[in-house]
């Protein structure tokens, strides 16, 4: 099982728009993320994001660059501060590869637990726009496979 994590691209400030949609800059690093993954073909069954403007408008720019098989979802559970142990749960069953677009702190969080059996641990440093692949082995458990940022992509 491979799972992609991405932290939303960069929003508007709640001053500006209290629904914090994606900021002209979110938008253009995620265009540029996207035209990264699209020749590596990254193929997933689901793609979820969170009920924020900002994961949704992530969700849809990226999704133009992947295969999708089974659906893109809007879920419950992936605000910043969310629980990360009923998702580290459900991602044991048989998903199969799945992307994930939240917010900081959950993303950190759920990495950390699947990475090093501790949400507290520092094992990630996401970055707004930016793409972690870790991957699932019964022998190894999870492992970081790749990672991917704007500043990175230039």
């Amino acid at each position: 099982m491979k799972l992609y994590l991405v932290q939303h691209g960069e929003a508007l400030s709640k001053e500006q728009n209290p629904d914090r949609p994606l900021s002209d800059k979110g938008r253009a690093d995620l265009a540029v993320a996207a035209r990264f993954i699209k020749p590596l073909k990254v193929e997933v069954d689901y793609l979820w994001h969170s009920r924020k403007s900002r994961a949704i408008e992530t969700a849809q720019i990226l999704a133009q660059a992947l295969e999708v098989n089974k659906g893109i979802v809007e879920r419950d559970g992936l605000d910043p501060n969310d629980d990360i142990l009923a998702l580290e749960q459900e991602l044991s069953g048989t998903y199969g590869d799945v992307m994930i677009v939240g917010h900081m702190p959950f993303l950190g969080k759920l990495a950390a637990q699947l990475l090093a059996g501790s949400e507290e641990a520092a094992t990630v440093r996401f970055r707004q726009g930016g793409i972690v692949c870790l991957i699932y082995d019964k022998e190894a458990g999870w492992q970081v496979e790749w990672m991917v940022t704007p500043d990175i992509l230039g």
